[in-house]
């Protein structure tokens, strides 16, 4: 390495390096001093700069422990060490316990629990009992730093906690303490593929224990979700534990719903809580159904897209995603549309013109999505992962459709939606846990008041982080990263190298090929994602090198030597599918260079080895056998739950399985044999190539960019440096990465000095003032990222209410009895009465002042056929105004059998104590409500209300007995129609909101609150909703009911 110190005018804290090798390569490149610059002798101040450097290692040291020490959570985990002494005290007596009985003091905790007794008081116990259990199934004890994490999370907190320190674990004590009360836990996961291994490798100790297990998956039917759910403990994903929740605010009967209600959320674990609930913040679940069918106009848009230029015709804010058409834009998108106006009601076009421009310059293909089968699918930024099933909203995703010349999908309104913010607010109890959330700890305290606790780590940490190196071009970086892996590669060290986006990690795949330089690729392209799991297993092997998009494959642990499982599983799959099947996923793969090539071979013993062949020769047999060949996903199906059996019986058992004569082949007892011998070699092979590894320096981590967030730079540097392994990590940024230009930094200046310092050349600056200053640009964006999240919290929250109270009614309505369903209809049927009254009097002035001829005009338009029967129809305002004037010669009211004077008497509907004692609390309901102000007619007002809804209600009740239908059937007509209106009305009230959020921003200028005023007008609109979806309720029962067959397209 040579280093060059530059004087005056330089500071001294800016130093140029460059990486040289004994192996000059044709096209390397060397650096010489320039002439003005004087060398000086690097041996007479070496021993001041060691010295020096020590010094500052010392005191950094002093202060973190100082630091630490004086810190509110070392104290709060010193606490926590109270519970670790009491757990440790009742291991002995626990590992005493034979089996059967283990196994029963869960029975024996519900019992203490019924008795009175509190999940504190079992605590320390139940601790001890699941650490026992563990050892015995997974053969993994629980540390003491990890029964600290089990305490933070029952408590409720966050748990942070290093990669590598066994997290997975550490869910088991809290999931089994809180399923001991039977209302369900969830243990959330980022994907499928996290759920499903959980659920099978901690599921041993919780169904070893006595509990149930489930497991939700994609593309489960509603019995499997509905059994799943009603487990003690419950795996699955945030997306489908969102949806699922919006699907059940959807169902249209209660067989439908799959969660537990009425109470679906009790107490959750998140893992990675901080990408579920911070980076999976600004992307809230939709549930869409298909709105206008204009997807003609989404081609030709594109078309006017193309021609347009960016600031000629529009100027684009890549900080807020946003474009702006200028008059030279518009005049020539115009005439290209042959229309006079883009913003035009009849016409219109600004909305596809806009999108069109958004998904030119925003979405990139093989950075946001990908193309594949003929569908543009998205890339999630933060994972790195395709998502199949999630689209853009707002005719985003059909504009680049039209851009990629695809199918254009119609457009869609939204049905429900949710913030992950608002989903997980509705546990009484949230719990997480991640190896990044510190930074984060403001956040979670104001928006979801749970503290953040970092538990120590079992080993320290001594992973060295190297200073960030800034390049003035992206080409100069690109060329440091391959020269760093290839000096890593030479070493024989394992490299891992974080890409932003598929397009970066191509790209530097194609400058390692050209040097040689053998390699892994790991990111959304479905040729790498199937090998995910098999990739990062392999990448702390020796002289492993993977390039890794963001967040890929996290969830895995990157093991010095090698993961030994995942090694002897793919020794079995190189054995036995080519018996099984003819299928190759991997053909793709074949004419690229892979770094297994290069890495070290595994050494089989021979008893592996004939069992091997053993395997090899019965798949053979077995195929032949069967007459076909197996599909490829059906014969991975079957190693793994051949590889499930070994860890389910003993090796005996194993042996008698599969030397038991039977007419068909043991093919599964005698691959898990094999398994169990090959895993024993993998192991060994693993512990001598990763303490070769260890001694090398371990796994090298290269970022090749800031993220938007510490935090996620963190999570990558984590990936070193696990369980007390040694590691490094290194940032390398160019001031041409994306993040400086998205937010419009000012880097000319940086520019300008790293030019000069390095005479021009590609060259990096390491440390000092202007890595501290990009280092702060990162922090600004944190902080708009943060005003982003709490501002759609914010506005969330306004909806939050409003979406509890009509999910917690359709709930009602679906899981209620069919009498509170009656009551539902006749609120709703004296509500509108009163609506109608309200808008056409004033309680303060004579009734002859009113607007009666109005109010009897609207009440008969609401009974439709059945208020224009004689008895009513003859009523006009004059009779109606005559019969109020003599209510105040009244002394005494019959209010079951109320009736205003000269006027005609409600039908007789009242009859039996259930509906009389109904009216009596209507009466009761009139009289003590604050709907009317107090003034001198305020009585005659609610005898009126009272009349009027007794007609209504007595109309209706009199012409359902007529019917003739059973009550059964007349409910189940109630609930449907109640469900109905409600849910319409709720998808146009949602469309309205969305319309609001955007709308209320402009209002800014007229020096007004957006909040405030979405608050305002979202509280109008709700109100306004509530009474439309009464109003329609009422007159589609009514209209049902006198006219059956005009009323079919309702359930249409």
């Amino acid at each position: 390495m040579a280093t060059l110190s530059l004087s005056h005018p330089f500071p001294p804290f800016f130093t140029v390096q460059r990486t040289t090798s004994t192996t000059h390569h044709p096209n390397a490149f060397f650096i010489r001093p320039p002439p003005s610059f004087t060398r000086l002798p690097q041996r007479r101040f070496a021993p001041a700069f060691v010295a020096t450097a020590s010094i500052k290692e010392n005191l950094g040291r002093i202060h973190k422990t100082f630091t630490d020490f004086t810190s509110l959570n070392h104290w709060v985990v010193n606490d926590y060490f109270r519970l670790v002494n009491s757990v440790n005290a009742f291991e002995r007596r626990i590992q005493a316990l034979s089996d059967d009985q283990l196994a029963a003091k869960t029975e024996e905790f519900r019992l203490r629990l019924k008795r009175g007794e509190t999940l504190a008081d079992i605590q320390a116990e139940a601790f001890a009992v699941v650490r026992e259990a563990a050892r015995r199934k997974l053969g993994m004890r629980h540390f003491d730093v990890q029964i600290i994490g089990g305490a933070v999370l029952h408590d409720g907190s966050i748990a942070e906690m290093k990669t590598g320190e066994g997290k997975t674990l550490v869910s088991t004590l809290a999931a089994y303490l809180n399923a001991l009360t039977a209302e369900g836990v969830h243990v959330v996961t980022v994907n499928d593929y996290l759920a499903k291994r959980d659920a099978e490798w901690m599921g041993r100790v919780h169904r070893f224990l006595g509990l149930s297990v489930g497991l939700i998956q994609k593309g489960m039917k509603s019995e499997e979700r509905r059994f799943n759910y009603r487990c003690d403990i419950t795996y699955t994903n945030n997306s489908e534990l969102g949806f699922d929740y919006l699907r059940d605010n959807l169902a249209g009967n209660s067989e439908q719903l799959v969660m537990r209600w009425p109470k679906p959320f009790h107490f959750a674990i998140v893992d990675e809580v901080d990408s579920v609930l911070i980076d999976e913040g600004r992307n809230p679940l939709l549930i869409s159904g298909e709105a206008s069918q204009e997807a003609a106009r989404y081609p030709v848009a594109a078309k006017v897209a193309e021609l347009l230029t960016q600031g000629i015709h529009y100027t684009v804010e890549l900080k807020n995603n946003s474009v702006e058409l200028t008059e030279e834009g518009i005049t020539l998108a115009e005439m290209a549309l042959e229309t006079n106006d883009l913003w035009d009601e009849n016409d219109p076009w600004a909305r596809f013109v806009m999108n069109a421009l958004k998904a030119k310059e925003f979405y990139r293909r093989d950075v946001q999505y990908i193309v594949r089968d003929g569908k543009a699918l998205i890339i999630n930024e933060l994972t790195g992962r395709v998502e199949e099933k999630r689209r853009w909203s707002e005719g985003i995703h059909q504009a680049v459709e039209a851009k990629e010349g695809l199918k254009i999908q119609a457009d869609s309104v939204v049905v429900a939606q949710i913030t992950y913010q608002s989903l997980f607010k509705l546990y009484p109890k949230l719990s997480g846990m991640t190896g990044t959330a510190k930074t984060e700890e403001k956040e979670f305290l104001k928006m979801f008041q749970t503290p953040v606790i970092e538990v120590p780590t079992n080993l320290p940490n001594i992973r060295k982080d190297l200073p960030v190196q800034a390049f003035a071009t992206a080409r100069g970086k690109w060329e440091q990263v391959r020269r760093e892996v290839e000096d890593m590669f030479r070493q024989g060290r394992p490299v891992l190298v974080g890409t932003t986006s598929v397009e970066n990690s191509e790209l530097l795949a194609g400058l390692l090929r050209e040097w040689n330089i053998p390699h892994n690729v790991l990111n959304a392209r479905p040729k790498y994602a199937a090998r995910e799991a098999e990739i990062v297993a392999q990448a702390g092997r020796k002289h492993a090198i993977t390039i890794s998009t963001n967040m890929a494959g996290r969830g895995t642990d990157i093991i010095l030597g090698g993961n030994p499982k995942m090694l002897a599983r793919e020794i079995i799959e190189d054995s036995v599918v080519p018996f099984l099947t003819q299928e190759d996923p991997n053909s793709e793969l074949a004419s690229e260079a892979i770094s297994e090539k290069m890495l070290p071979k595994i050494k089989v013993g021979s008893s592996s080895l004939a069992l091997l062949a053993k395997t090899a020769l019965m798949a053979k047999y077995v195929s032949k056998s069967e007459g076909k060949s197996w599909t490829y996903q059906k014969t991975i199906s079957f190693i793994l739950g051949s590889v499930e059996l070994s860890l389910s019986y003993s090796l005996k058992e194993l042996e008698e399985l599969a030397n038991e004569e039977s007419e068909f082949y043991p093919l599964g007892p005698t691959v898990a044999l094999a398994y169990l011998a090959v895993l024993k070699d993998c192991e060994e092979h693993c512990l001598r190539e990763g303490s070769e590894v260890k001694r090398l320096g371990g796994l090298h981590v290269i970022g090749t960019s800031l993220h938007e967030s510490r935090r996620i730079d963190n999570q990558l540097r984590g990936r070193a440096g696990r369980q007390g392994d040694p590691g490094s990590t290194r940032f390398m940024v160019s001031l041409q990465d994306e993040m400086f230009q998205k937010f419009n930094f000012d880097t000319q200046w940086a520019v300008r000095i790293i030019s000069k310092i390095t005479n021009g050349e590609d060259l990096p600056i390491e440390g000092g003032a202007i890595v501290k200053q990009l280092l702060a640009l990162q922090i600004n964006a944190e902080k708009f990222f943060f005003g982003i999240r709490k501002n759609l919290v914010e506005f969330d929250e306004v909806l939050e209410v409003q979406r509890k109270h009509v999910y917690d009614l359709r709930q009602l309505i679906l899981t209620g009895d069919d009498e509170s369903c009656s009551q539902h209809i006749l609120q709703y049927m004296q509500a509108v009465v009163d609506e109608i009254v309200f808008s056409n009097i004033d309680p303060l002035k004579h009734p002859r002042s009113w607007g009666l001829s109005n109010l009897l005009k609207e009440f008969k338009t609401i009974g439709g056929k059945l208020l224009h029967a004689e008895s009513l129809g003859g009523i006009n305002d004059d009779a109606l105004l005559n019969s109020l004037g003599q209510l105040n010669e009244v002394n005494s009211v019959d209010v079951v059998n109320f009736c205003l004077p000269n006027l005609p008497a409600p039908p007789n509907a009242f009859r039996g104590i259930r509906r009389k004692s109904s009216s009596l609390k209507r009466w009761l309901a009139i009289c003590t409500d604050d709907l009317i102000e107090n003034g001198k007619y305020r009585t005659t007002s609610n005898l009126l209300r009272k009349y009027l809804g007794d007609f209504l209600i007595a109309s209706y009740l009199d012409v359902v007995e007529e019917s003739g239908y059973d009550e059964r059937h007349v409910k189940e007509i109630e609930r449907a129609v109640l469900l109905k209106s409600l849910d319409c009305f709720w998808r146009d009230h949602l469309v309205n909101m969305n319309r609001l959020s955007s709308a209320v921003n402009v209002r800014s200028f007229g020096h007004r609150n957006p909040l405030e005023e979405y608050k305002i007008d979202g509280c109008r609109f709700f109100i306004s909703m509530l009474s439309a979806t009464r109003r329609l309720t009422v007159e589609a029962l009514l209209r049902h009911w006198t006219s059956p067959m005009e009323s079919q397209e309702l359930f249409l």
